[in-house]
């Protein structure tokens, strides 16, 4: 590990398609405000700030989100300005580093331990770029600053919306200690509930459990909140990183024999991916669900769909039906995997809900 502390910017758009739409349309300021169709197998791809007072939230049903608001204003999803926006905004960034990983469209990754302005900190770096985006766009953005991803993600939620907030290399550790482990990213109500029942509630109850009880309970993420229970995360800044898929497995610490049991486990695999779709806001049409067996023979089951999977419960359901597919069960399952992907391109980005036209793959 290099002994130079990096500079980590995590910027993220306010509420950014609704943000867009009332921008360009006057009379939808102040109101609640959701992006997406009203219709009864809609979802919403993004919900302003107003809506977001009510419980209205980005992936819900359009039917609850309408219970939830009475008066919500569904307004259509217009990509081609989202891109538009999104690359004008893109643009601010490389101005500043060649270090910009994005997300999605209205969130990214910079690292600006060496910023191309020769700004003082990291502070004002965030500062500037924000100013520069309003000035620009007449949007507002917020950030979290700190010395790694994970807690410049962190922070980004912070002091939301329209604001920032910075963890330093000695606050770190003792913020995470004191945050709540749902709001790690990363970790879903499914985990988070699993996590719950192992007493681990907070960053300080994840960080008094040993490697070894996590990678027993949790598989191969066992390391990776080993780590940032001591806010470590080493992973770079990749610039235009190309995303093929998003997955989560877990080895089992005893092997399941009960279908009931083997379903409960894919299905906190899948709230682990749902959870990256959601705050990523990538959806795919390809959903994958791996078992292995005791003796180690692995299966996989695959579906395609022709639209991408745009709702929790879809890709609950869909898992469920993969795995349903291989019983009866030859042996004990020692491991589970969920994973999705076939991203579809920008060009291609939709806010309809999937119809379950299936094509195994």
């Amino acid at each position: 590990m290099s002994d130079l502390v990096r500079k980590i910017i995590h910027i993220d758009m306010d509420a950014f398609y609704a943000s867009v739409e009332q921008r360009d349309h006057a009379e939808l300021k102040g109101k609640p405000v959701a992006v997406g169709s009203p219709q009864a197998r809609g979802v919403v791809a993004a919900a302003s700030y107003e809506a977001r007072k009510f419980g209205v939230r980005s992936a819900m049903a359009s039917t609850t989100a309408l219970r939830k608001c009475p008066g919500l204003i569904f307004v259509m999803p217009r990509f081609e300005v989202y891109r538009a926006v999104s690359r004008q905004i893109r643009s601010i960034f490389l101005e500043y580093t060649p270090l910009v990983e994005p997300l999605s469209l209205d969130e990214a990754y910079l690292d600006v331990t060496a910023n191309l302005r020769h700004l003082p900190s990291a502070s004002d770096t965030a500062r500037e770029i924000r100013q520069r985006i309003f000035d620009w766009t007449g949007l507002t953005a917020s950030a979290g600053i700190s010395y790694n991803k994970f807690l410049a993600k962190l922070a980004s939620d912070y002091n939301k919306p329209n604001g920032q907030f910075v963890v330093s290399p000695a606050l770190g550790p003792k913020f995470v200690e004191g945050l709540a482990v749902a709001k790690f990213h990363g970790v879903g109500p499914v985990t988070a509930e699993k996590m719950a029942k192992l007493g681990i509630r907070t960053g300080a109850d994840l960080k008094r459990q040993t490697l070894e009880f996590l990678v027993q309970h949790f598989g191969k993420s066992g390391p990776w909140y080993f780590d940032i229970a001591r806010g470590i995360d080493e992973r770079p800044v990749e610039p235009d990183r190309p995303r093929k898929s998003s997955g989560s497995e877990i080895t089992l610490s005893t092997d399941l024999t009960d279908p009931k049991e083997v379903e409960k486990e894919v299905l906190g695999q899948a709230d682990e991916v749902w959870a990256w779709c959601e705050k990523t806001r990538t959806y795919g049409h390809t959903v994958t669900v791996k078992i292995k067996y005791a003796d180690f023979r692995q299966i996989t089951r695959a579906r395609t769909l022709t639209k991408p999977v745009m709702a929790e419960s879809d890709l609950y359901e869909i898992a469920l039906g993969l795995t349903r597919s291989v019983y009866p069960l030859e042996n004990g399952v020692r491991l589970v995997g969920v994973t999705i992907s076939h991203f579809p391109a920008e060009e291609d980005d939709t806010s309809d809900q999937l119809d379950f036209d299936f094509d195994p793959t």
